[in-house]
């Protein structure tokens, strides 16, 4: 019998988050989820426990909470758009590498997903947000997890029904079929990525860089 899933999730009030969280509720095989948020997620459910806690660069007040955990899906992210260059590194790489180090010191066997996305620059060169999330994804693997795995999507289609969706998405999900027929690989739903991060966790993955043809990919493995 395999293992059930204990996941953390951050980001659960922005949209990929919540279709996270909602998916992981739904899903036989995750057992508990901790949501981590600055803000309630404003639900009840038997596998949910949520944590209201508004500095992620000091997590001491909550550590003893964040034990026992074999997953986390890191959905927690900001838009690099009108932001300054050293105040999105702070939000993006900073917080997120500190959250990461406190919970692989706690949970060593910890499967960590991370959002990252379609474009990102593991090498680090090039200017603004790619690089930033690229040495994000760098860094994240090389801390003592069971393993990291960054998912790169491109276009996501939300799940309808939640309360998170961007209100952009109403005028352009006609493009998901199109996008999806042409540059498959650049077009996921939101419950596909739910699932390939819940897939990847219970049966691991040939790869760390997670693209949108594995996204696809994996979460058809059920």
């Amino acid at each position: 019998m395999k293992t059930k899933i204990r996941v953390i999730i951050t980001g659960a009030t922005g949209m990929v988050g919540e279709g996270v969280m909602h998916e992981c509720l739904q899903h036989p095989d995750v057992e508990a989820v901790l949501v981590i948020n600055r803000k309630s997620v404003g639900i009840a459910h038997p596998k949910l426990k949520e944590i209201i806690h508004g500095n992620f660069f000091d997590l001491s007040a909550i550590e003893s909470e964040l034990s026992s955990y074999n997953a986390c899906y890191f959905c927690l992210g900001v838009s690099s758009v009108g932001m300054k260059a050293e105040e999105y590194f702070r939000l993006t790489y900073t917080l997120t590498m500190h959250v990461a180090r406190t919970l692989s010191r706690l949970n060593p066997n910890m499967i960590f997903c991370y959002i990252s996305g379609a474009g990102t620059d593991s090498n680090e060169k090039s200017k603004g947000w790619a690089a930033v999330k690229g040495k994000t994804e760098n860094d994240l693997m090389q801390l003592p997890f069971k393993r990291v795995f960054a998912f790169r999507p491109g276009f996501i289609k939300p799940i309808k029904g939640l309360s998170n969706t961007h209100s952009f998405y109403k005028y352009i999900n006609w493009l998901f079929p199109i996008g999806r027929a042409l540059y498959p690989g650049g077009f996921v739903t939101l419950r596909e990525l739910a699932h390939a991060m819940i897939n990847i966790t219970k049966d691991g993955y040939n790869k760390q860089i997670i693209e949108g043809k594995d996204i696809i990919l994996l979460a058809k493995n059920e």
